[in-house]
């Protein structure tokens, strides 16, 4: 991609973060690595939804400023996913309400209640609480990248990467939805996940259409032939599952009418 359309299209995804409230004031960061190398960011400290083409900033695949607009300081993160994955060209980090839900609750969003999104984005595991803008939050991430094409951070948010900034929102956009159906189901009294051949027959599906290779297993977000797939760091064991938390130690949450009641007008008042 060249830096003209880079430009055009992070402020593009910047004002559809803003007008979806899945960023207020200054939160979130988008990214674009160009075809020589060169990365293309949102600059610190300003509004997703009043950014310019001239406000973005450029630096080196290093980090190092090429231009008079200072980067995001959460670009670090951006840099390790580059470093991580050579396939990722976009990067997306949001703070969408749903999904951000889950991450301040210390959830993965990780149950496979949704054939769509087994087959276009696995599942979205949790990586533990990091300071941003900090090596604390890249070593939380580090080894869950090359598995997954979005992660939860615990008590911050989310992020998603692609081959080209439209893959990467939709994929952010994608987990917001998940998050808030997981939510509304949960409030109806729970849902019912995908037997173990149909998500078998989910993940072939993808794998031939080019959709996410054999190194995605992990995101089965479920079971394959009866067994958890577990991702290859050895982490996921100790990431926990929305359907284990109670609130009464039986794996069900229990809610007043009134709190229902609330919590679905909420929902389907949020943008």
């Amino acid at each position: 991609m060249n830096e003209q359309t880079a430009r055009r299209e992070i402020c593009e995804v910047g004002q559809l973060l803003y007008d979806r409230s899945y960023v207020v004031s200054s939160d979130g960061n988008v990214s674009v690595r160009l075809d020589d190398g060169r990365v293309v960011a949102t600059p610190t400290m300003t509004c997703k939804g009043r950014m310019t083409e001239d406000s973005l900033a450029v630096t080196d695949i290093e980090g190092k400023p090429l231009s008079d607009r200072r980067a995001s300081s959460e670009l670090a993160m951006h840099l390790l996913i580059y470093g991580e994955r050579p396939d990722v060209k976009a990067v997306c980090h949001a703070h969408p309400p749903h999904g951000t839900a889950f991450a301040v609750a210390g959830l993965a969003i990780d149950q496979p209640i949704l054939s769509e999104v087994i087959l276009t984005l696995g599942c979205v595991p949790l990586a533990g609480y990091g300071t941003p803008s900090t090596e604390e939050l890249s070593n939380a991430m580090q080894p869950l990248i090359k598995h997954h094409n979005a992660l939860l951070m615990a008590n911050h948010g989310a992020v998603a990467y692609g081959a080209d900034l439209w893959q990467a929102f939709d994929r952010l956009e994608t987990l917001e939805h998940t998050a808030k159906i997981a939510i509304l189901s949960r409030a109806l009294g729970g849902s019912k996940n995908l037997p173990p051949d149909a998500i078998e027959k989910l993940i072939n599906v993808r794998e031939a259409a080019g959709y996410l290779g054999e190194s995605a297993r992990c995101q089965a977000c479920g079971y394959l032939h009866e067994t958890r797939l577990t991702c290859p760091t050895g982490d996921r064991p100790a990431v926990k599952n929305y359907s284990e938390v109670s609130s009464n130690g039986s794996g069900k949450i229990s809610l007043s009418r009134e709190e229902l009641v609330e919590l679905l007008t909420q929902a389907m008042n949020s943008k």
